[in-house]
């Protein structure tokens, strides 16, 4: 896997952790047995990543193969470069040790051939959305789609929109959060603003208010980790029943209510730009009607 311009400046096992969702000790084992490789060479694990450095990881464990499984999937779009995929919700993007099966790369992989610039565990996966975020993201079947969408998403040049209810109601119509986002000192699975992170940017509008809550669209400047639900945490408006960041009660277990509805890039191949819209899922309906 290449690293891009959002994941320089990380130690390797911050990194690690992040990609793989992993035990700190299973990757300060991996790092130690020379099983993790940048560049072409052994390193230990305060190593601070660097762009375009390449990490390659030899941990061999059971099952570690990633098996094309037959699933339901939404295809939005598919040509011999590109898949534009209207992700699930709870469906984990990619395998990680320990996790090898269900993931969309599984079911993914049982569809077509995707590159593999991102190594055994992410081929194809260009972004990702988290597991109870629902969405479209766009998976390069091969590896020069991949380089060019992973540049485009790296200059800020891939447009993304989504759509989140939060709670309590926003009085301006629209609204910018410039907060940099790093890892959480207390908890380190969880991110933060932290002065010492990432810029993090993020542009949001209001759709419709309820009593209790807000629908609102977001658009993003820059793609961190958990970036929306961490931003609306901030100004004192989480995502309705996130169950990390939300700090109110859950509606249920179906995971936060943020959908992924646009997404537009320019073709790697013609060089024309593409946009397409998903609906909000019946999850997210369901939820909303509780404050209508």
């Amino acid at each position: 896997m290449k690293l891009t311009v959002n994941e320089e400046g990380l130690r390797l096992d911050n990194y690690l952790a992040k990609i793989l969702d992993c035990s700190r000790s299973t990757i300060t084992k991996m790092i130690k047995n020379n099983e993790v490789l940048v560049n072409g060479k052994t390193t230990k694990a305060g190593y601070l990543t660097r762009l375009n450095d390449e990490i390659i990881i030899n941990h061999q464990e059971e099952d570690m193969n990633v098996t094309p499984e037959n699933m339901d999937l939404d295809i939005v779009y598919e040509d011999d470069d590109v898949i534009v995929v209207n992700k699930a919700n709870g469906v984990v993007v990619h395998p990680a040790p320990g996790n090898y099966h269900g993931t969309l790369v599984n079911g993914l992989l049982y569809h077509s051939k995707l590159s593999d610039k991102n190594g055994a565990f992410r081929p194809g996966i260009v972004h990702r959305i988290d597991a109870d975020t629902t969405g479209l993201l766009m998976v390069a079947k091969n590896n020069k789609a991949h380089e060019v969408l992973a540049k485009e998403l790296a200059e800020k040049k891939t447009y993304r929109k989504y759509v989140a209810l939060v709670w309590g109601v926003i009085t301006s119509d629209t609204g910018l959060i410039d907060a940099p986002i790093g890892r959480n000192l207390k908890d380190r699975k969880k991110m933060a603003i932290n002065p010492d992170g990432k810029e993090a940017i993020t542009h949001f509008k209001v759709l419709k208010r309820f009593k209790a809550a807000t629908l609102i669209e977001l658009k993003l400047e820059t793609g961190r980790t958990h970036q929306i639900r961490v931003h609306m945490e901030y100004i004192g408006h989480p995502v309705v029943n996130d169950p990390v960041y939300g700090r109110r009660k859950l509606i249920d277990n179906s995971g936060q209510c943020l959908h992924a509805k646009e997404l537009g890039f320019i073709h790697p191949t013609t060089g024309k730009y593409m946009q397409f819209d998903s609906p909000l899922p019946t999850k997210f309906l369901n939820i909303m009607s509780y404050f209508e």
